[in-house]
């Protein structure tokens, strides 16, 4: 007895979609915690890994949806290099100077330049100021 091949649309259920193919037209009306009415069930079914719980309907509302966003992996933060450059700040702009200071930068008198990472320069719309 052979088996005809199931295709991947007979597999997915009523919906005969890829999952996430409606994602753009569907709208999240609840979202629920782990611990909510409502989402204790697939609490016990997930355990510690479920995130959230959301009920979405499609554009037309004939339908409603139950997602999950569960926890698949965890790692430590490895921060980038953060590569310090100097910027010219005159003596008399005291409140630049602690503008500089409070977001981390510190003076460099051997330089004479105060120094903070390059992306903050950025941030603190320095970049007419860099000198390194």
């Amino acid at each position: 007895m052979t088996m005809a091949p199931v295709s991947s649309s007979s597999r997915l259920g009523p919906m005969n979609k890829v999952p996430g193919s409606e994602a753009a037209t569907l709208r999240v009306v609840k979202k629920l915690s782990p611990t909510s009415k409502g989402a204790i069930k697939l609490a016990q079914q997930f355990g510690e890994t479920l995130i959230c719980v959301r009920h979405r309907v499609d554009a037309a509302a004939k339908f409603r949806y139950t997602t999950v966003e569960l926890l698949v992996h965890k790692a430590p933060v490895i921060p980038r290099s953060q590569r310090l450059v100097g910027v010219r700040v005159a003596a008399h702009e005291t409140s630049l100077q602690k503008m500089v200071r409070a977001a981390g930068g510190y003076w460099d008198g051997k330089a004479r330049l105060w120094r903070l990472p390059r992306r903050l320069v950025g941030i603190l719309r320095l970049t007419d100021r860099l000198v390194e």
